[in-house]
């Protein structure tokens, strides 16, 4: 609850700064993205070792794998060495939810159990 009011009012700051830059005939400069989404596209026929260690340390160690990865300068770096063989972006909160929703799951009481919706997490922490 309380991460979704501090969402909400990041969104509100952020539509009030544009419109104050809109009125000061000014520019608004974007925030970076802090999370981004990888998948990988190729096999891996014809790799070169470097690569195939990057997509290990990525968590892509099977092709059309998906892995949230967080923005720094070194998994830039990394994905600039397997650029080839993934493709990635930066995803928006409600793509982020659906695939948690869909695709995701959490231990609980060394169980595997699909995340539903937050109370199974906020419950568990």
């Amino acid at each position: 609850q309380e991460y979704e009011k501090e969402y909400a009012e990041h969104q509100k700051k952020l539509i009030d700064l544009r419109r104050e830059a809109k009125v000061g005939g000014n520019f608004f400069v974007e925030p970076e993205a802090k999370l981004l989404f990888v998948v990988r596209i190729k096999g891996i026929i014809k790799m070169s070792p470097k690569p195939r260690k990057v997509l290990q340390l990525l968590r892509l160690r099977q092709l059309h794998n998906g892995v949230f990865l967080k923005v720094n300068k070194p998994i830039l770096q990394m994905l600039k060495l397997v650029q080839p063989y993934v493709t990635y972006g930066y995803p928006t909160l409600k793509t982020v939810r659906e695939l948690i929703y869909k695709r995701g799951f959490a231990k609980v009481n060394k169980q595997r159990i699909p995340i539903s919706d937050n109370n199974i997490i906020s419950g568990n922490l």
